[in-house]
């Protein structure tokens, strides 16, 4: 097994007792962007908790695989220390904590202790290539932040932390073209051949900007269908119903 590649094999989850995850297989390399697109309820944002270690998540059958070991077997906070990034699909408020100073202590316990000087610049310049305004630093993680803004801040996040695999669920959630755009442009940014991005999306739109080396649908917790950005554009242009028709979970 590769170290550089996210190994997802035949895993199975529940949420309260109720089976969601149905023997997903996925592998993911660094350097790679897959999509993964499914209807409401298909799994996504499950598979996508299941991997970061959400304690809600009851991984019963399977195996994630990430620099030859097991990462179910890890606890969130040591996933997050081998590299592994999670953008949520609905980031909380924290008030009365600073952008800047989340971000500092992220960074300190991810990737280890750097040099306030560095931290400043690191932040600044970052900002910058992200067109966010300097005040932005300054404001409380999240609180009374646009949808739009919400997801800015976590592509910050994403690189400041540089991970090796970043997991985005739906980050273009509730997002209009605008701020697609801005989101999709500071992934652009970031992507790198050290690190693998796996995108949940409901929506074609987000990937035209992105252009995904790899597109999977997940239906009732499988993976039916894998193949190119042409099998996302089929999608939008026909929809589940037919794209599936006659297509067993595992297909391709």
């Amino acid at each position: 097994m590769a170290d550089n590649t996210l190994i997802i094999d035949d895993l199975h989850a529940s949420v309260a007792g109720k089976p969601i995850l149905k023997g997903v297989n996925l592998e993911i390399k660094q350097g790679e962007i897959h999509a993964l697109l499914g209807p409401n309820g298909s799994g996504k944002s499950t598979l996508a908790y299941t991997i970061a270690g959400h304690p809600k998540y009851e991984v019963t059958q399977g195996r994630v695989m990430w620099q030859g070991e097991n990462v179910l077997e890890m606890e969130p906070d040591e996933r997050a220390k081998r590299g592994l990034f999670l953008a949520f699909q609905y980031p909380t408020a924290i008030p009365g904590v600073q952008m800047v100073n989340f971000l500092r202590l992220a960074v300190k316990n991810v990737i280890g202790t750097m040099p306030a000087v560095e931290f400043r610049r690191r932040v600044k310049s970052t900002m910058a290539e992200l067109k966010m305004d300097d005040s932005f630093a300054t404001r409380y993680l999240n609180e009374g932040f646009s949808g739009g803004e919400k997801k800015r801040a976590e592509i910050l996040q994403l690189a400041m932390l540089k991970p090796k695999m970043a997991i985005l669920d739906e980050t273009d959630s509730g997002l209009d073209i605008d701020a697609i755009k801005i989101v999709s442009d500071g992934i652009n940014r970031l992507k790198n051949p050290e690190m693998g991005i796996l995108i949940v999306t409901h929506y074609n739109r987000f990937l035209n900007s992105i252009r995904p080396d790899r597109v999977h649908i997940l239906v009732e917790g499988k993976v039916a269908r894998s193949g190119g950005q042409e099998l996302a554009e089929e999608l939008d242009r026909v929809g589940y119903d037919t794209l599936l028709k006659g297509v067993p979970a595992n297909g391709r």
